[in-house]
């Protein structure tokens, strides 16, 4: 059964909204939460897919963290992509990055991520924090400066 048919898989898409401009966070996990970016080499992999995005102007990245088995992206919509288009443009140019780097083929990411629209009234270095702060919770790290796959544009 692939994930599309599995329960709770379309109650992600449910009051998706794609809007030019505004900020989202996204959250997505690799293909059965595979430890790939314990790997230094993989995870700047995705770093360099996000700053892609970022300098092809279909984002303006603000912060992420690139944790073991999933990623947390904050990020202002450009005006070319929809939402869907540029986590799928991410997912595909880092999945290809990295089954070259490992010499394979196969899944790197699951099918859904979560995506989360900053509202106007929230406060987006709150949700930087959150973001940043994810090695801390997980117990990575006792010092964030320790962590290498994360940045935030309020540094």
């Amino acid at each position: 059964m692939s994930n599309s048919n599995k329960p709770g898989y379309k109650a992600l898409r449910i009051g998706r909204r794609s809007l030019k401009g505004h900020a989202y966070h996204i959250t997505t996990c690799t293909h059965q939460r595979q430890h790939l970016f314990t790997d230094w080499l993989l995870a700047r992999r995705v770093i360099g897919s996000m700053k892609t995005l970022h300098d092809d102007q279909y984002v303006v990245s603000l912060c992420f963290v690139v944790m073991p088995d999933h990623i947390h992206w904050l990020f202002t919509l450009g005006e070319e992509q929809s939402l869907s288009q540029v986590v799928k443009r991410f997912k595909g140019r880092s999945a290809q990055s990295i089954n070259r780097h490992l010499v394979r083929q196969g899944a790197v990411w699951e099918e859904g991520y979560h995506d989360h629209l900053i509202r106007e009234e929230e406060d987006w270095q709150m949700v930087a924090r959150y973001i940043v702060a994810n090695p801390l919770r997980a117990g990575l790290v006792e010092d964030i400066g320790r962590y290498p796959h994360w940045d935030a544009i309020w540094l």
